[in-house]
């Protein structure tokens, strides 16, 4: 008894980390977002919930907000699929597998500044890579980031290639977890590989599944760093996120608390989305 009471004192730190790097921000936050503050003087003035009644008006918060959900949504699916696909393949006892691995992993080490930086120059008008591939093939130069279409597409993508090693490992992880007479019993029943696919894998990867969407939607909707160095939320505000929409209130436009009632309402997006999804993936692991 005396050990088990010892034993619970040690989550007094951690509790107290937690209160004073989260909850006192985001209460802090709250109470800012309920005030016009301009984020530099001393004044402020409490103009209760007029922030966020003001968003419900304010076009450019709804073009980041669809933004946020493409972003968040779109690169989760494409994670996903080829996070599985690079897991499956490199399951296998196959030559180099270990530095294949290392190699798509890498750029998760690498700073998104770093790796928006690198992909702003490949698809750059002028002196971009892409474009002098384009030229030299007899076409003319392409503004893939000023077409909102396009670089929103581009910026899905290189978010998607840039953290797909996280979900390899998670998902090699659970392959590896998986017992392999499942599979020799499957053999022996005359089940394919489709059907060992869909009858065992599927099923016995939904920890793995739910570990990946969770963290990979997470990341996506709070997407701020590529987009800075991407397209700076531009052409106009045609490419802009919650978070960057954040940063733009918060320096450029010297609106902290309308800043502040945008990340609130972005952490209660989080929010849903996490709690839904966890929620509907332990229905289903006790379906299974």
């Amino acid at each position: 008894m005396f050990a088990r009471r010892r034993a619970n004192w040690l989550y007094v730190p951690a509790l107290a980390l937690f209160a004073v790097f989260t909850v006192y921000p985001l209460v802090n936050g709250f109470i800012l977002s309920l005030t016009n503050w301009n984020g530099y003087s001393a004044g402020r003035s409490f103009i209760g919930v007029d922030n966020y009644v003001r968003m419900l008006g304010d076009p450019i918060v709804g073009t980041a907000l669809g933004n946020t959900f493409i972003y968040g949504i779109g690169s989760t699916v494409l994670q996903q699929i080829i996070g599985l696909a690079l897991a499956l393949a490199l399951d296998r006892a196959i030559r180099g597998r270990n530095i294949a691995r290392a190699i798509i992993y890498l750029p998760v080490l690498v700073s998104p500044v770093v790796m928006g930086t690198m992909y702003y120059l490949f698809f750059a008008y002028n002196y971009g890579g892409l474009n002098d591939v384009v030229v030299a093939l007899g076409g003319e130069r392409v503004a893939w980031l000023s077409d909102a279409g396009s670089a929103i597409a581009i910026i899905v993508i290189v978010n998607s290639l840039q953290f797909v090693g996280i979900s390899m490992v998670i998902y090699l992880a659970g392959l590896q977890s998986i017992p392999t007479v499942y599979y020799e019993a499957s053999r022996v029943d005359g089940a394919g590989a489709w059907q060992r696919f869909v009858g065992i894998t599927v099923p016995l990867l939904q920890p793995a599944f739910a570990t990946s969407i969770v963290l990979n939607l997470i990341g996506g909707l709070k997407l701020f760093d590529v987009i800075r160095v991407m397209t700076a939320g531009g052409p106009g505000y045609s490419t802009e996120s919650m978070s960057t929409l954040i940063s733009r209130f918060y320096f450029d436009n010297q609106s902290a608390g309308y800043a502040s009632a945008v990340g609130i309402v972005l952490f209660l997006i989080i929010a849903v989305f996490t709690l839904g999804l966890n929620t509907w993936f332990n229905r289903r692991r006790l379906e299974l």
